[in-house]
């Protein structure tokens, strides 16, 4: 293979790891700008600021590939674009930032890996999807799905020995006004996940009434620029809070703006390239970014359950993804089954994943 074919071959590859290097960026300067004294903001005035931008930024791109779409809009499609904008991104969104700020990057990056299982069981729960526990690939999912859900108890109940890897001194780049509350901040990313989980369901539902991907994200951040503004006004009303200075908290809402973009369009590159499913066997690679940055330049401890945990679940995660992308290629079931079981559901999940990060 010369080099031309070469780099078409991983460009695909090349590009998801791109992306998952700029998400790992994010949740460090996230949890930086979010616990610091010297950058802390309102968290839903910089949500706001971030979604408004994104919705800016994609208003174009809607004109130019979907052009007249939006006059299809019905009542039934704003319903569901309301419901994706406050689960997946007021609600999810919001209580992972608090659960982040009350814990690690790295342990609340472990949870974000948890999502297409929690969306998975949620599924079979609504019948949307069919467990096939009489298939090898069916026990194979079922097994990777509480292999996963076992990784995420030993993180939050097993701590272990301490781990130190690098110079162990304390991180003195900003001072922390946030200590450290790992119950409060667990809750926070067990209510995170599941409202991630019930939006990527409700995804499906508005692509069967409104098919139109950048009008529909782009709708969903105005949508959600607006609900983080209901809900911060109730929480602080003062012009301190929702003042936005010259420093990192500017430079999250720009970069966060700006990854949630790219790594879309990666996401979705990708899926026409190579399937629903090889864009998710690049998510952990975030995580261990995470987990090693912040031990070496944040000096946090990783402890023996943490690493346990996470290795636990990326296994899961693996076995999971790999048995959900043999049913996709299996022959397709008869047409009362497809109307029960949409295959495009993982193709949601990854495509819009990178919104929320």
């Amino acid at each position: 293979m010369d080099l031309k074919g070469l780099v078409e071959s991983s460009g695909v590859a090349i590009g998801l790891l791109i992306g998952e290097v700029l998400t790992a960026g994010l949740q460090l300067l996230s949890k930086v700008v979010m616990s610091s004294e010297e950058n802390s903001a309102f968290m839903f005035a910089l949500m706001t600021y971030r979604h408004l931008l994104a919705a800016v930024c994609l208003v174009p791109v809607a004109l130019y590939f979907e052009r007249g779409n939006v006059k299809n809009m019905t009542w039934s499609a704003c319903l569901w674009l309301f419901m994706v904008a406050l689960t997946g991104i007021s609600i999810g969104l919001g209580f992972f930032y608090f659960g982040q700020r009350d814990t690690t990057a790295t342990y609340a990056t472990n949870f974000l890996n948890l999502i297409p299982i929690v969306t998975f069981i949620f599924s079979a729960i609504l019948r949307i999807e069919r467990l096939r526990v009489r298939t090898r690939a069916g026990k194979i999912k079922i097994g990777g799905a509480i292999l996963c859900l076992g990784g995420a108890l030993t993180i939050s109940l097993y701590k272990g020995t301490t781990l130190h890897i690098g110079p162990h001194r304390k991180y003195e780049g900003a001072t922390m006004i946030y200590h450290h509350n790992y119950k409060r901040g667990t809750l926070f990313l067990v209510a995170s996940i599941l409202a991630y989980a019930a939006r990527f369901i409700m995804q499906v539902k508005l692509s069967n009434v409104f098919p139109y991907k950048y009008w529909a994200t782009t709708l969903i951040c105005i949508m959600a620029s607006f609900q983080q503004v209901i809900i911060g006004l109730c929480m602080k009303r003062n012009k301190a809070a929702w003042s936005l200075g010259w420093n990192l908290q500017l430079v999250w809402v720009i970069s966060g703006a700006m990854v949630s973009i790219v790594t879309s369009c990666l996401v979705l590159w990708a899926v026409v390239k190579r399937g629903p499913t090889y864009p998710s066997m690049f998510k952990p690679i975030s995580l261990i970014l995470v987990a090693v940055a912040e031990a070496l330049f944040f000096h946090q401890d990783i402890t023996l359950g943490s690493l346990l945990g996470m290795c636990i679940i990326i296994i899961g995660l693996y076995l999971f993804l790999w048995a959900k992308n043999k049913e996709v290629m299996a022959p397709s079931p008869p047409l009362e089954v497809l109307t029960r079981d949409p295959t495009n559901e993982v193709t949601q999940v990854q495509a819009n994943r990178a919104l929320v990060k």
